[in-house]
C-alpha cells in the first residue's frame, strides 16, 4: 500500500516540475513513510498495554474468590410481609428462629434478622451461615421437616407473606467473617447485578478496595450468588446511625487509591440498590 502512495506521490512531482523527482526528494519521502511506519507500530504497541486481557480459567469462579480452607454456605431470605402482619411477623421469628440457631442438632447459625427501615418496605431479611456447605445445609433441611414446631411455623408465617424469595450466597476471602456484635447499629445492605463474565474482575478490585473500608469497622460480610440471582454480589455494612454512615462513606474519598477502584468497578454493574435495615430483637448483630 506505501509503495503505491509513493509512485503518485513521486509522479505529482514529476508532473509539477515536468521531470523525475530527484533522488534527495526520494529519500526525503522514503523517510517520511518510514516514521509514519515507525509511529503506526509504536501506537500500537502502546494501545496493547491497555487492552483487557482474558487469562484462560482452569478453576470455577467460586473456587477462585472464597476462603478455600472453609466451606461455609449462606443463604439470604427476602420476605415481603402483609403491612398490617409485620409486628405479629417479628413476634413469629423470635420465637422460633432462636431456637433453631442455639440447638447444636442443626448444623447452621442465624447470622441475623432484619426489618427494612430504607428501601423496599414492609420487608424482613435473614441471613442464616452453614457450616459444612451444601450437605449441612441438607442436613438441616431434612431435619426441619421433622420439626412440628417448625412446620406450624411456617404455615403460620406462610399466612403473612405477600411474596418471598432466597439466595445461596458464598463469601469473598478478603472480606470478614460476619462475627455477633453489640449494639444498637443499623445495617446497610447494598446489592449489585453484575454483568455475566466480570465476578473475578470485581474479586479483584475489592480485595485491595476493603481495605480502605476497615477504619470503623463498618465491614460486616461480602458475598456473591451461587443459586438464584446469579452475578449478585450482596455486601453488609453497619453503623451507628444514618450520620455516621455518611461521614464514613465520605471519609473514604479522602484516601488515594478509592477514587480509582470505584471508577473501574462502575462498568462491571447492570444495577443496584441499597437496603437500610433495623436488626430485629433475634438477631445476633445488633
Amino acid at each position: 500500500m506505501a509503495t503505491g502512495v509513493l509512485h503518485r506521490v513521486c509522479g505529482s512531482l514529476g508532473r509539477a516540475k515536468n521531470r523525475a523527482p530527484t533522488v534527495g526528494q526520494l529519500v526525503v519521502l522514503s523517510r517520511g513513510f518510514e516514521t509514519s511506519s515507525s509511529r503506526n507500530s509504536q501506537d500500537s504497541w502502546f494501545k496493547s498495554l491497555f487492552v483487557r486481557k482474558v487469562d484462560p480459567r482452569k478453576d470455577a469462579h467460586a473456587n477462585l474468590l472464597t476462603k478455600n480452607e472453609e466451606s461455609n454456605l449462606y443463604k439470604i431470605q427476602f420476605h415481603n410481609v402483609k403491612p398490617e402482619c409485620l409486628d405479629a411477623y417479628n413476634k413469629l421469628c423470635e420465637e422460633v428462629l432462636p431456637s433453631i440457631h442455639a440447638d447444636k442438632y442443626y448444623p447452621c447459625e442465624l447470622v441475623g434478622t432484619w426489618n427494612t427501615w430504607y428501601g423496599e418496605q414492609d420487608q424482613a431479611v435473614h441471613l442464616w451461615r452453614y457450616r459444612g456447605g451444601y450437605p449441612a445445609l441438607t442436613d438441616v433441611m431434612s431435619k426441619l421437616k421433622q420439626n412440628k414446631e417448625f412446620t406450624e411455623y411456617r404455615k403460620e408465617r406462610g399466612k403473612m407473606l405477600m411474596s418471598r424469595r432466597n439466595q445461596l450466597l458464598l463469601e469473598f476471602s478478603f472480606w470478614n467473617e460476619p462475627v455477633p456484635r453489640e449494639g444498637p447499629n443499623i445495617y446497610e445492605l447494598r446489592s449489585y447485578q453484575l454483568r455475566p463474565g466480570t465476578m473475578i474482575e470485581w474479586g479483584n478490585y475489592w480485595a485491595r478496595a476493603i481495605g480502605y473500608r476497615q477504619h470503623n469497622s463498618e465491614a460486616v460480610g461480602g458475598f456473591f450468588s451461587q443459586i438464584g440471582n446469579l452475578y449478585m454480589v450482596h455486601h453488609l455494612w453497619a453503623y451507628k446511625d444514618l450520620q455516621t454512615r455518611e461521614e464514613t462513606r465520605n471519609g473514604a474519598w479522602q484516601q488515594e487509591g478509592w477514587d480509582e477502584v470505584v471508577y473501574y468497578t462502575v462498568p462491571l454493574i447492570q444495577h443496584m440498590d441499597s437496603r437500610i435495615m433495623i436488626p430485629t430483637k433475634a438477631s445476633p448483630l445488633k
